[in-house]
């Protein structure tokens, strides 16, 4: 008798399901642990199908980036522009908080995507609806930044944990107290002051809205001036 045959039908090959495989690998693996070859052997393909869906990786990484914009919840119905503004963006931020490697990619385009400009035109339109003038709403667009999309630039990155000698630790923080005294003044305290408004140490999520609230605040302000 002959071996039987899996005649189960294979599910065909599409943009979509490249880019959303594409998506998974990232976000399990990081951006950097992708590649068309790798992606083709996830996919059960050779890397020759893959490019009938996507140019290049750089189309690759574009559709990507689609992907990820299309989780962005749409903006509230019937909220004041601020509210609105404010929701969507903190929604952004959980989305990028669910694929990490995906700021890294959109700091990186040069173009922007459809899916990009449409979110970029919704928010416009939610500040434009508000009242806001065109010029208030431009230089609010450019004080935003990367917070559009959920995300901030820090200032510097959090330090290591530093030596566990107890006695090299204080000889460095020694030295740094006399070079950079102001530095190792809101180094030590956001670390060790309970009494913080935040609280213990550095909540990135509470520095977010922080920052975010202070610039719509700024923004509704110069709007009622005007």
């Amino acid at each position: 008798m002959g071996e039987a045959v899996d005649a189960s039908p294979r599910t065909p090959l599409s943009r979509d399901r490249v880019l959303r495989a594409a998506v998974a690998r990232a976000d399990e693996a990081g951006i950097d642990a992708l590649s068309m070859r790798k992606l083709a052997q996830e996919l059960g393909v050779v890397p020759m199908a893959l490019y009938k869906h996507v140019a290049n990786k750089e189309e690759l990484l574009d559709g990507m980036i689609d992907v990820v914009v299309a989780e962005i919840d749409p903006p509230a119905a019937g909220a004041d522009w601020k509210t609105a503004i404010r929701e969507r963006i903190l929604h952004a931020r959980k989305v990028l908080l669910r694929h990490p490697w995906a700021s890294q990619v959109i700091e990186s385009r040069v173009t922007p995507t459809p899916a990009v400009l449409r979110y970029m035109d919704s928010m416009i339109g939610a500040f434009r609806r508000g009242g806001l003038s065109l010029d208030l709403t431009h230089h609010a667009m450019h004080a935003l930044g990367s917070r559009l999309w959920g995300f901030s630039q820090e200032v510097y990155n959090t330090p290591g944990a530093g030596p566990a000698d107890p006695e090299v630790q204080a000889v460095m923080l020694g030295e740094m107290r006399a070079r950079y005294p102001y530095v190792t003044e809101l180094a030590t305290a956001v670390s060790h002051d309970d009494a913080s408004i935040v609280g213990g140490g550095c909540d990135d999520q509470f520095e977010f809205e922080f920052a975010l609230d202070i610039l719509l605040d700024g923004f509704d302000r110069l709007h009622q001036r005007t």
